[in-house]
């Protein structure tokens, strides 16, 4: 009597942990154009403290753009979606290493957080594909 009580009366159903809305590339895509117009800024400083500043700055977005990166790859994106588009992991793959030690995070190259945005743009692509066919 108690369970009949407490089990739900609808059922919902979504392809994602929550209902769709939550989940934008943007967030990454903002982090990594920090992380670019920070290398800018570095670059055209000379100021020690300054830069140090910048490194650290640069590091933490870098960090966060994995970490948006890593929600949308293991909470967003599902079987059917790497089915329908079998780069997806790799794509995610490269583009979190861009961000990481290798990448972003690890130098002062504003070609490789250039790189990031683009892999970042062509996520974003297949992510609003995806929501059209939801």
């Amino acid at each position: 009597m108690l369970a009949k009580l407490l089990r739900p009366k609808t059922t919902v159903s979504a392809h994602c942990d929550l209902p769709c809305g939550v989940y934008d590339p943007a967030q990454a895509r903002i982090e990594a154009e920090s992380v670019k117009a920070i290398i800018e800024k570095y670059n055209a400083n000379e100021d020690p403290a300054f830069r140090t500043r910048a490194l650290i700055i640069k590091e933490q977005r870098a960090q966060l753009v994995k970490e948006h990166l890593w929600v949308l790859w293991t909470d967003y994106f599902k079987a059917p979606h790497f089915e329908k588009y079998p780069q997806l992991h790799q794509l995610f793959n490269e583009a979190t290493k861009l961000a990481g030690a290798a990448g972003a995070k690890g130098t002062t190259d504003p070609k490789i957080a250039d790189e990031l945005l683009a892999k970042i743009a062509e996520i974003d692509k297949i992510f609003w594909e995806t929501k059209q066919a939801s």
